[in-house]
């Protein structure tokens, strides 16, 4: 089939478009330009009789005739018969242009190879970006020697030579403000931002005063910072992830098991061979969308996020379904890395529906565009509308202002008639 090719010039490079008639639209194409040529014949031959007082034209002649007295009817009915005219040439090329082209980008390649809902392919390594969120869980973190305790860390204590009625034994926390409490009997004592040696002394020193000299052993259950590195964390716009006072660490353009590394040599610096399991939370990143045309109402632009297993049917679900204004033409516009040339995957709606067809219903992948056209005669009626609301605006604004000045001013418009409500004889009562 001929097609027209066109390069559109777009910044520093062009697009190429085709576009392409369509066969399965001769008979639509053919109703609405015969419908336009009756219309156009019936306003040129029969231009004051019913369709020019539809289009308001009686108004505007009686306005600028009763406005501008010196006008000859004849005058004023040519100039509206050449404008109607004109309008109706103007629709019909309109109305013509729209149902028989349909631009598409070019570079259709061979559709065997897509992967559909039958033979659905596997996706390579997901890439972490902007705004996902990620889940780190500490597997194994032990803090490198000296290791210097803070608030709310947890520590195990142990006393030989403590009162025989309240042991010293057990896990304390450090409280705020660096102190942990020993009990009524021992009181509190100080050991925030110590080495665990250092606290050893401390502590033995406070209880030899009362105990003598005890023996004091203590180890460390669990860090406080652990908190700050497991969880959920989210990529930042600069591609960073916050792990608390460890830091950031850059996991922007990272597979899985590249971030599991960045984060563990980062890590390494304060801990002592560090483990820690990384998964994706949520996907953000990676989106795709479904487009709903509306030639009155704007486009309709619905994005879903990408979990993987996504096809046509199921985006079209995602939506609830087709809108009522929309038609059965759909079809996947993929792009292709830094290509101008994207792929042109077109959908069988009724196959993949009302007959279970599967050749069709393309696995969708992310940045994948699923475009549903508008149905034509919707469309054709939104253009129209668009085009002749401002001028029935106008015309309904002039058989407005023709009734108005009928109404206060008698035959004015006509020729005759006197000035004033009521004339010169004034209300009878």
């Amino acid at each position: 089939m001929n097609k027209f090719v066109f390069n559109v010039p777009c910044g520093n490079s062009h697009i190429r478009l085709s576009i392409m008639p369509k066969e399965v639209d001769v008979r639509f194409i053919l109703l609405l330009v015969c419908i336009c040529l009756v219309f156009f014949l019936w306003s040129l031959y029969f231009v004051g009789g019913l369709p020019f007082v539809f289009c308001g034209g009686i108004g505007v002649m009686k306005t600028v005739k009763g406005l501008l007295g010196f006008v000859d009817d004849k005058a004023v009915l040519l100039c509206v018969r050449g404008l109607f005219c004109v309008l109706i040439l103007f629709l019909t090329g309109c109305v013509a242009l729209t149902a028989w082209f349909d631009p598409k980008p070019a570079g259709t390649p061979n559709f065997r190879d897509m992967p559909t809902e039958a033979s659905k392919t596997i996706l390579p390594d997901y890439w972490i970006e902007p705004p996902d969120i990620i889940s780190v869980e500490a597997l194994h973190l032990v803090p490198k020697d000296p290791y210097i305790l803070r608030v709310f860390d947890i520590v195990e204590l142990d006393v030989l030579g403590a009162l025989e009625d309240e042991p010293l034994a057990g896990n304390f926390s450090i409280e705020p403000g660096g102190t942990i409490q020993l009990g009524s009997s021992y009181g509190s004592v100080k050991i925030d931002g110590l080495s665990i040696r250092k606290a050893e002394e401390r502590i033995k020193d406070h209880l030899s005063e009362r105990l003598g000299f005890p023996v004091v052993s203590m180890r460390l259950v669990k860090m406080s910072d652990i908190e700050q590195i497991a969880g959920q964390h989210l990529v930042g716009p600069d591609g960073y992830i916050t792990l608390g006072s460890y830091g950031r660490v850059l996991v922007s353009g990272l597979t899985i098991p590249e971030c599991r590394e960045a984060i563990e040599l980062h890590l390494s610096k304060a801990l002592e061979h560090p483990q820690v399991a990384i998964d994706v939370f949520s996907y953000n990143s990676k989106d795709y969308f479904v487009i709903f045309q509306s030639a009155a109402q704007g486009e309709q632009v619905l994005r879903f996020p990408y979990t993987g297993n996504e096809d046509v049917l199921r985006a079209i679900a995602n939506c609830n379904g087709l809108t009522p204004n929309a038609s059965k033409r759909i079809w996947v516009a993929r792009p292709i890395g830094n290509s101008h040339k994207p792929i042109i995957l077109p959908v069988d709606w009724v196959d993949i529906t009302a007959f279970a067809g599967t050749h069709t219903n393309y696995q969708l992948l992310p940045g994948d565009r699923v475009f549903v056209l508008e149905d034509r005669w919707v469309m054709t009626d939104g253009v129209l509308a668009r085009i002749i609301a401002p001028m029935e605006r106008v015309m309904g604004f002039s058989l407005l202002t023709a009734s108005v000045l009928t109404r206060y001013y008698g035959r004015v418009m006509t020729g005759g008639g006197e000035r004033g409500l009521y004339g010169n004889a004034g209300p009878s009562y």
